[in-house]
């Protein structure tokens, strides 16, 4: 079982920074694929971002591609989503998501290839 918590959410402006974090305990991290995925009020949950198992490779959605990145320490078990130039539309509750793999120069973007899943933090970007 691997348990994931995310923090770094908050309310900022329009423009403004924020880095969230996901922690993950309970299996060896550096055996997951990583993901971000994000759900805005009325709508489905979204793909973010993905990260391969050493962060070699990455991937992002159209809507944040030079925006935010997505960062792993596996030596903290943690994952980073650092989010700039944050817009209204950003805002959502972000998750984080693992896939355990052995494939090691491979992302996964869709929600029903991930294991596990984090409770969530609000992200709330006003105007």
């Amino acid at each position: 079982q691997v348990q994931l918590v995310e923090s770094g959410g908050g309310l900022v402006q329009a423009g403004d920074s924020l880095r969230l974090s996901c922690a993950s305990s309970g299996r060896t991290f550096s055996d997951y694929a990583m993901g971000w995925f994000r759900q805005a009020p009325g709508k489905e949950r979204e793909f973010v971002a993905a990260i391969t198992l050493r962060g070699d490779s990455i991937y992002y959605a159209n809507s944040v591609k030079g925006r935010f990145t997505i960062s792993r320490d596996n030596a903290k078990n943690t994952v980073y989503l650092q989010m700039n130039s944050l817009k209204p539309e950003d805002t959502a509750v972000y998750y984080c998501a693992a896939k355990f793999t052995y494939r090691t120069q491979t992302y996964y973007t869709a929600q029903h290839d991930y294991d596990y899943w984090g409770q969530g933090t609000q992200v709330t970007v006003s105007s």
